[in-house]
Protein backbone atom coordinates (compact mmCIF):
# COMPACT_ATOMS: atom_id res chain seq x y z
CA UNK A 1 0.00 0.00 0.00
CA UNK A 2 1.20 3.59 -0.90
CA UNK A 3 0.71 6.39 1.06
CA UNK A 4 -1.57 7.68 -2.12
CA UNK A 5 -3.85 4.96 -1.26
CA UNK A 6 -3.67 4.92 2.29
CA UNK A 7 -4.91 8.61 2.08
CA UNK A 8 -7.25 7.87 -0.87
CA UNK A 9 -9.21 4.83 1.91
CA UNK A 10 -8.97 7.16 4.82
CA UNK A 11 -10.51 9.78 3.00
CA UNK A 12 -13.69 6.91 1.81
CA UNK A 13 -13.39 6.12 5.38
CA UNK A 14 -14.08 9.62 7.02
CA UNK A 15 -16.82 10.31 4.29
CA UNK A 16 -18.91 7.42 4.69
CA UNK A 17 -18.20 6.00 8.50
CA UNK A 18 -21.56 7.73 9.56
CA UNK A 19 -23.35 8.06 6.47
CA UNK A 20 -25.97 5.05 5.71
CA UNK A 21 -23.79 3.74 2.91
CA UNK A 22 -21.31 1.42 4.23
CA UNK A 23 -17.91 2.63 4.92
CA UNK A 24 -16.28 -1.03 4.50
CA UNK A 25 -18.07 -1.44 1.54
CA UNK A 26 -16.23 1.44 -0.43
CA UNK A 27 -13.58 0.84 0.97
CA UNK A 28 -13.47 -2.45 -0.49
CA UNK A 29 -14.63 -0.98 -3.79
CA UNK A 30 -12.22 1.54 -3.28
CA UNK A 31 -8.95 -1.04 -2.97
CA UNK A 32 -10.51 -3.09 -5.87
CA UNK A 33 -10.54 0.51 -8.34
CA UNK A 34 -6.80 1.17 -6.48
CA UNK A 35 -5.59 -2.36 -7.01
CA UNK A 36 -4.54 -2.76 -3.61
CA UNK A 37 -3.68 -6.51 -2.44
CA UNK A 38 -5.75 -7.46 0.20
CA UNK A 39 -3.16 -8.35 2.57
CA UNK A 40 -3.59 -9.05 6.59
CA UNK A 41 -1.98 -5.54 6.78
CA UNK A 42 -4.49 -3.68 4.32
CA UNK A 43 -7.56 -5.52 6.29
CA UNK A 44 -6.02 -4.49 10.01
CA UNK A 45 -5.77 -0.65 8.05
CA UNK A 46 -9.05 -0.21 6.95
CA UNK A 47 -10.67 -1.70 10.64
CA UNK A 48 -7.92 0.67 12.56
CA UNK A 49 -8.38 3.84 10.75
CA UNK A 50 -12.22 3.67 11.95
CA UNK A 51 -10.20 5.29 15.08
CA UNK A 52 -9.64 8.32 14.04
CA UNK A 53 -13.10 8.19 12.89
CA UNK A 54 -14.72 7.54 16.07
CA UNK A 55 -12.31 10.34 17.79
CA UNK A 56 -14.03 12.64 15.73
CA UNK A 57 -17.51 11.84 17.69
CA UNK A 58 -16.00 12.00 20.97
CA UNK A 59 -14.56 15.46 20.18
CA UNK A 60 -17.60 16.75 18.51
CA UNK A 61 -19.57 15.48 20.97
CA UNK A 62 -17.46 15.72 24.34
CA UNK A 63 -20.49 17.29 26.58
CA UNK A 64 -23.17 14.56 25.83
CA UNK A 65 -20.08 11.75 26.01
CA UNK A 66 -18.96 12.48 29.29
CA UNK A 67 -22.73 13.35 31.07
CA UNK A 68 -23.35 9.91 33.07
CA UNK A 69 -22.61 6.68 34.18
CA UNK A 70 -26.03 5.57 32.91
CA UNK A 71 -25.51 7.06 29.01
CA UNK A 72 -22.44 4.21 29.11
CA UNK A 73 -24.64 1.14 30.83
CA UNK A 74 -26.79 2.11 27.70
CA UNK A 75 -23.96 1.15 25.22
CA UNK A 76 -22.38 -1.26 27.02
CA UNK A 77 -26.26 -3.10 26.77
CA UNK A 78 -25.98 -1.88 22.94
CA UNK A 79 -22.83 -3.99 22.69
CA UNK A 80 -23.71 -6.91 24.35
CA UNK A 81 -25.24 -8.27 21.12
CA UNK A 82 -21.81 -8.17 19.02
CA UNK A 83 -20.95 -11.36 20.90
CA UNK A 84 -22.50 -13.12 17.96
CA UNK A 85 -20.66 -10.58 15.45
CA UNK A 86 -17.31 -12.11 16.97
CA UNK A 87 -18.05 -15.56 17.02
CA UNK A 88 -18.36 -14.80 13.41
CA UNK A 89 -15.14 -13.36 12.56
CA UNK A 90 -13.68 -15.59 10.36
CA UNK A 91 -16.77 -15.65 8.14
CA UNK A 92 -16.88 -11.55 8.11
CA UNK A 93 -13.15 -11.72 7.08
CA UNK A 94 -14.01 -13.96 4.04
CA UNK A 95 -17.02 -11.20 2.69
CA UNK A 96 -14.35 -8.62 3.52
CA UNK A 97 -12.78 -9.78 0.08
CA UNK A 98 -15.63 -9.79 -2.12
CA UNK A 99 -17.15 -7.21 -4.07
CA UNK A 100 -20.49 -8.31 -5.28
CA UNK A 101 -21.33 -9.03 -1.49
CA UNK A 102 -20.71 -5.23 -1.13
CA UNK A 103 -22.35 -4.54 -4.62
CA UNK A 104 -25.59 -7.09 -3.45
CA UNK A 105 -26.20 -5.24 0.14
CA UNK A 106 -26.02 -1.98 -1.01
CA UNK A 107 -28.61 -2.84 -3.75
CA UNK A 108 -30.69 -4.33 -0.91
CA UNK A 109 -30.20 -1.42 1.63
CA UNK A 110 -31.08 1.06 -1.06
CA UNK A 111 -34.26 -0.46 -1.60
CA UNK A 112 -35.27 -0.08 2.19
CA UNK A 113 -33.59 3.37 2.87
CA UNK A 114 -36.11 4.91 0.30
CA UNK A 115 -39.05 3.42 2.26
CA UNK A 116 -37.80 3.74 5.83
CA UNK A 117 -39.49 6.97 6.91
CA UNK A 118 -42.77 5.68 5.75
CA UNK A 119 -42.11 2.60 7.89
CA UNK A 120 -41.60 4.56 10.74
CA UNK A 121 -43.91 7.85 12.06
CA UNK A 122 -41.54 10.44 13.45
CA UNK A 123 -42.39 10.49 17.46
CA UNK A 124 -44.25 13.40 18.81
CA UNK A 125 -41.59 14.12 21.14
CA UNK A 126 -38.09 14.76 19.42
CA UNK A 127 -36.58 13.57 22.81
CA UNK A 128 -38.10 10.27 23.58
CA UNK A 129 -36.03 8.64 26.45
CA UNK A 130 -33.29 6.27 25.11
CA UNK A 131 -34.23 3.04 27.60
CA UNK A 132 -32.04 -0.13 28.20
CA UNK A 133 -34.50 -2.08 26.34
CA UNK A 134 -34.31 0.12 22.83
CA UNK A 135 -30.66 -0.04 23.11
CA UNK A 136 -30.27 -3.74 23.37
CA UNK A 137 -32.77 -3.50 20.00
CA UNK A 138 -30.40 -1.01 18.56
CA UNK A 139 -27.79 -3.65 19.13
CA UNK A 140 -29.19 -6.17 17.66
CA UNK A 141 -29.97 -4.54 14.18
CA UNK A 142 -25.98 -3.48 14.64
CA UNK A 143 -25.41 -6.82 14.07
CA UNK A 144 -26.81 -7.05 10.83
CA UNK A 145 -23.60 -4.17 9.63
CA UNK A 146 -21.45 -7.14 9.87
CA UNK A 147 -22.37 -7.94 6.42
CA UNK A 148 -19.85 -5.74 3.77
CA UNK A 149 -21.98 -3.10 2.21
CA UNK A 150 -25.39 -2.85 4.72
CA UNK A 151 -23.52 -0.02 6.96
CA UNK A 152 -23.48 -0.02 10.56
CA UNK A 153 -24.87 3.58 10.67
CA UNK A 154 -28.15 2.78 8.32
CA UNK A 155 -28.66 -0.61 10.46
CA UNK A 156 -28.40 1.24 13.73
CA UNK A 157 -30.10 4.52 13.00
CA UNK A 158 -32.93 2.51 11.48
CA UNK A 159 -33.36 0.52 14.49
CA UNK A 160 -33.48 3.77 16.59
CA UNK A 161 -36.18 5.12 14.36
CA UNK A 162 -38.29 1.64 15.00
CA UNK A 163 -38.07 2.92 18.85
CA UNK A 164 -39.62 5.59 17.65
CA UNK A 165 -36.43 7.88 18.24
CA UNK A 166 -36.17 10.68 15.64
CA UNK A 167 -33.56 10.83 12.83
CA UNK A 168 -31.46 12.92 15.08
CA UNK A 169 -31.56 11.52 18.11
CA UNK A 170 -31.37 8.10 16.43
CA UNK A 171 -28.27 9.37 14.55
CA UNK A 172 -26.86 10.73 17.65
CA UNK A 173 -26.90 7.33 19.49
CA UNK A 174 -25.23 5.74 16.27
CA UNK A 175 -22.56 7.74 16.27
CA UNK A 176 -22.13 7.21 20.38
CA UNK A 177 -22.25 3.58 19.94
CA UNK A 178 -19.59 3.43 16.97
CA UNK A 179 -17.10 4.27 19.77
CA UNK A 180 -17.19 1.35 21.84
CA UNK A 181 -17.90 -0.80 19.15
CA UNK A 182 -15.18 0.18 16.47
CA UNK A 183 -12.54 1.06 19.33
CA UNK A 184 -13.06 -2.47 20.19
CA UNK A 185 -12.69 -3.79 16.62
CA UNK A 186 -9.99 -1.84 16.01
CA UNK A 187 -8.01 -2.69 19.24
CA UNK A 188 -8.76 -6.69 18.45
CA UNK A 189 -7.92 -6.34 15.10
CA UNK A 190 -4.71 -4.88 15.63
CA UNK A 191 -3.32 -7.38 18.97
CA UNK A 192 -3.92 -10.30 16.53
CA UNK A 193 -1.83 -8.44 13.49
CA UNK A 194 0.67 -6.29 15.83
CA UNK A 195 3.30 -8.68 14.04
CA UNK A 196 3.16 -7.29 10.99
CA UNK A 197 3.62 -3.72 12.09
CA UNK A 198 6.99 -2.20 11.10
CA UNK A 199 7.63 1.52 11.37
CA UNK A 200 6.51 1.91 7.44
CA UNK A 201 3.39 0.69 8.25
CA UNK A 202 3.08 2.30 11.72
CA UNK A 203 3.36 5.64 9.95
CA UNK A 204 0.50 4.36 7.40
CA UNK A 205 -1.61 3.70 10.29
CA UNK A 206 -1.25 7.25 11.86
CA UNK A 207 -2.02 8.87 8.48
CA UNK A 208 -5.07 6.67 7.86
CA UNK A 209 -5.94 7.60 11.09
CA UNK A 210 -5.54 11.54 10.92
CA UNK A 211 -7.24 12.17 7.50
CA UNK A 212 -10.36 9.58 9.35
CA UNK A 213 -10.57 12.03 11.96
CA UNK A 214 -10.50 15.22 9.97
CA UNK A 215 -13.09 14.44 7.14
CA UNK A 216 -14.78 12.29 9.51
CA UNK A 217 -16.01 15.40 11.68
CA UNK A 218 -16.82 17.41 8.78
CA UNK A 219 -19.25 14.69 7.38
CA UNK A 220 -20.88 13.97 10.83
CA UNK A 221 -21.89 17.85 10.89
CA UNK A 222 -23.08 17.43 7.13
CA UNK A 223 -24.76 14.51 7.61
CA UNK A 224 -26.88 15.44 10.84
CA UNK A 225 -28.40 18.57 9.11
CA UNK A 226 -29.14 16.70 5.73
CA UNK A 227 -30.58 13.77 7.55
CA UNK A 228 -32.97 15.55 9.74
CA UNK A 229 -34.41 17.88 6.48
CA UNK A 230 -34.24 15.47 3.83
CA UNK A 231 -34.39 11.66 5.25
CA UNK A 232 -33.09 8.43 4.07
CA UNK A 233 -34.53 8.23 0.39
CA UNK A 234 -31.34 10.02 -1.35
CA UNK A 235 -28.55 7.63 0.23
CA UNK A 236 -31.55 4.92 -1.02
CA UNK A 237 -31.12 6.34 -4.85
CA UNK A 238 -27.22 6.76 -3.77
CA UNK A 239 -26.85 3.02 -2.77
CA UNK A 240 -29.19 1.26 -5.51
CA UNK A 241 -26.86 3.12 -8.04
CA UNK A 242 -23.52 2.36 -7.08
CA UNK A 243 -24.77 -1.27 -6.36
CA UNK A 244 -26.60 -1.79 -9.51
CA UNK A 245 -23.52 -0.18 -11.63
CA UNK A 246 -21.40 -3.35 -10.02
CA UNK A 247 -23.31 -5.49 -10.82
CA UNK A 248 -23.71 -4.27 -14.62
CA UNK A 249 -19.58 -3.97 -14.81
CA UNK A 250 -19.14 -7.39 -13.35
CA UNK A 251 -21.85 -8.58 -15.71
CA UNK A 252 -20.25 -7.39 -18.03
CA UNK A 253 -16.71 -9.05 -17.40
CA UNK A 254 -15.22 -6.03 -15.37
CA UNK A 255 -12.88 -7.78 -12.66
CA UNK A 256 -13.58 -6.06 -9.60
CA UNK A 257 -12.32 -8.14 -6.55
CA UNK A 258 -9.53 -7.79 -4.31
CA UNK A 259 -6.15 -9.19 -5.40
Amino acid sequence: MTWFQAIVIAIVEGITEFLPVSSTGHMIITQSILGVQSTDFVKAFTVNIQFGAILSVIVLYWRRFFQSWDFYFRLFVACLPLIIAYLLEKQIDTMLESVLTVAVALLLGGILLIFVDRWFDRPENENTKMTYKKALIIGFFQIISVIPGVSRSAATIVGGMSQKLSRKSAAEFSFFLAVPTMFAASVLKLAGNYKMISSDNLNLLLLGNVVSFIVAMIAIKSFIAFLTRYGFKWFGYYRIAVGLSIIILMLAGKSLTIL
